[in-house]
């Protein structure tokens, strides 16, 4: 009987969490107006944009992800 008190008890330990992430629990709940905190969208300067791709310098050789990772190779004769 007391295991079965033990258990329970635990199982609603663990319960507690997940009801207070889902909003139960008879806690206050939010009743604001939710349009008055919507954050604004920043504007998109597309001159400023096509200005900062052209400041990225072109690779002058190929990029190899592996290069680190793989053995020297052997001289070819």
């Amino acid at each position: 009987m007391r295991s079965m008190m033990a258990v329970a008890a635990i199982l609603a330990v663990l319960a507690l969490p997940a009801q207070a992430q889902m909003g139960g629990g008879g806690g206050r709940r939010h009743q604001g107006n939710d349009s008055r905190s919507e954050p604004k969208k920043p504007q998109v300067d597309e001159k400023a944009y096509k200005a900062a791709l052209d400041r990225i310098p072109e690779p002058t050789g190929k990029y190899d992800p592996w290069g680190m990772t793989r053995p020297a190779s052997p001289d070819k004769k």
